[in-house]
């Protein structure tokens, strides 16, 4: 401590937190010094009183750090590397401004310091080194776990200075290992679940939650804090309500956005993350896991001068990295290309990209009327969900404007009752629409341990295959290795529905045909359904029957 030992001990001395006798003990027991300290061990004085008296004589208020809840705002007026620094925490803002918390009222050179720095004169309030020291590390991720330290357990998590960033906490650590570790597994989602005895840790890997090693019960508090702090607009107070927040960080070299979710459970907040990897940008339509003769059709639509593309199917099933991978494709400096969006998952290069926002009434209709005044050569509309975003898409692409766009049926054809039945007329359907695509996600065989193998007879009856077509097919499956975790499978790829408009499915839109009478029009056509391209995709060697019969049960032909 910067000051003087005897001046302390006369502090307390009339303050009758101690006794003469007391001092004089201490004193024989340590003739050196550090008597505050040996008073404390011994249990004559509790660290409170003691800092209580301090702050009494300091004529300075005294605060119970650990139970204040400091909102985020006032947190962030705080530099994490000046906390750190001078073992100090915001816990309010007054009128006069930030009130920082310090464990000796005594240390005038920080006070002086601080201001500085801060560029304000904050008003001090004392609290206890332990509850400042259990306060860094919950808020700021500062240190090691306090709870950890007073059992004398080794923090599991703690790692040596050379394995990262020189001067990190360690929950700073551990956290930016659980990112690595999901963005080196490919993970599309991290799953953060607070259980009565454990914080588990789950990755969504192709598809799949699989559950990681989980870390200890007693720093779920400080790791969600952390992830909150990252995020810059989420409270780390509040824990009552749903937040949603956005991350940005660099792992493994390549800059990675992460959205956040928080959702309060019975044994804490629950977070999930989706990993959103710009190198999904980069997806040519092979990638995809178009054949060739699909291919060719869809570069044909995606390439027309106007009308609307429509990618359909479930949360989850792709559409969105195919709308991406549309306008890699066809970006160039001869078109201007605009995307309304909700939110905007992926920065692309050369492209206009806006942001809805409903709290200040940038809605996808007043977005989308506003992109028209542009000039724009292509929209893509992240989703229609109304009558108003639909009817300014359709109106878009009759003015000569080339459309994508998603939506949430089960089937192609079903795209068009989905269009009537949220209020655009039917004439207008048959006249914007071009195609529409429907797609789930089916898991690839791993590459590194693929080998021949065999269809079941249930899964020949299921997929309608016979001895003929075998014949000529590739059966395969996955052993199972370190590069797949086992799992025989490594990466998705798509199994796709083509549903072409031509001049007499137009004619059945506009007379209202079922959607049943229009799946019956497209099959005439040639359209091979969901589950046939998955069949394909079997006998090719790509995938294995159990996933495309998962992927298509709702496909009754």
């Amino acid at each position: 401590m910067s000051v003087n030992q005897e001046f302390i001990l006369e502090i307390l001395l009339d303050s009758g937190l101690v006794s003469q006798r007391d001092v004089d003990a201490a004193r024989a027991d340590h003739p050196l010094g550090g008597l505050v300290d040996a008073l404390v061990e011994k249990g004559v004085l509790s660290e409170e009183d003691y800092m209580r008296a301090l702050a009494m004589h300091s004529s300075m208020e005294f605060v119970e750090v650990g139970a204040m809840h400091v909102p985020e705002d006032v947190l962030a007026e705080m530099p994490r590397e000046l906390a750190e620094r001078f073992k100090v925490v915001p816990v309010a803002r007054t009128e006069g401004g930030l009130v920082v918390a310090v464990s000796n009222p005594l240390d005038f050179d920080t006070f002086d310091s601080l201001s500085h720095m801060l560029g304000t004169s904050p008003e001090f309030v004392c609290g206890t080194p332990g509850a400042i020291k259990e306060a860094l590390f919950k808020w700021y991720g500062i240190g090691q776990d306090p709870a950890s330290a007073k059992a004398g357990e080794p923090n599991p998590y703690e790692m040596d200075t050379a394995e990262g960033e020189a001067g990190e906490g360690p929950i700073i650590r551990m956290v930016t290992s659980l990112l690595l570790e999901a963005y080196n597994l490919r993970a599309s989602d991290i799953h953060l679940e607070p259980m009565e005895k454990v914080f588990r840790v789950r990755f969504r890997i192709d598809g799949v939650l699989q559950e990681m090693q989980s870390p200890p019960k007693r720093l779920q508090s400080a790791i969600i804090s952390r992830l909150k702090i990252m995020s810059g607009t989420m409270s780390i107070a509040e824990k009552r309500m749903p937040q949603d927040g956005r991350i940005q960080v660099t792992v493994g070299g390549r800059q990675v956005d992460l959205r956040v979710s928080t959702v309060p459970t019975p044994h804490g907040e629950s977070v999930v993350m989706r990993i959103l990897d710009k190198s999904a940008l980069q997806l040519g339509l092979p990638q995809l896991g178009f054949l060739s003769d699909d291919q060719a059709i869809f570069e044909k639509l995606i390439t027309l001068p106007d009308g609307i593309l429509l990618v359909t199917g479930p949360t989850g099933s792709g559409k969105t990295t195919t709308l991406y991978a549309c306008l890699n494709y066809i970006n160039r400096t001869d078109k201007k290309l605009i995307t309304v969006e909700d939110p905007v998952e992926y920065q692309m290069a050369g492209i206009n990209q806006v942001q809805v926002n409903a709290e200040i009434g940038m809605t996808f209709p007043a977005a989308l009327r506003s992109m028209l005044r542009q000039a724009p050569n292509i929209i893509m509309v992240g989703e229609i969900r109304d009558a108003d975003t639909a009817n300014i898409a359709i109106n878009a692409s009759l003015t000569g404007h080339l459309v994508f766009s998603t939506l949430h049926t089960n089937d192609a054809p079903g795209a068009v009752a989905r269009l009537v039945d949220i209020g655009v007329q039917p004439f207008l359907v048959s006249s914007a629409v071009r195609a529409v695509v429907a797609q789930r996600l089916v898991r690839r065989i791993c590459p590194k341990c693929k080998e021949p193998s065999e269809l079941l007879p249930s899964d020949m009856r299921a997929l309608g295959v016979d001895a003929l077509q075998l014949a000529s097919a590739s059966i395969s499956k996955g052993r199972g290795c370190d590069f797949c975790r086992n799992g025989g499978y490594k990466g998705r790829s798509g199994i796709f529905e083509f549903f072409l408009v031509d001049d007499e499915v137009r004619r059945m839109i506009n007379e209202r045909s079922t959607t049943l009478q229009l799946r019956r029009r497209a099959r005439e056509m040639g359209m091979r359904t969901l589950r046939e391209d998955g069949i394909r995709k079997v006998l090719s060697g790509m995938t294995t029957a159990e996933e495309v019969i998962g992927a298509t049960m709702g496909d009754k032909e």
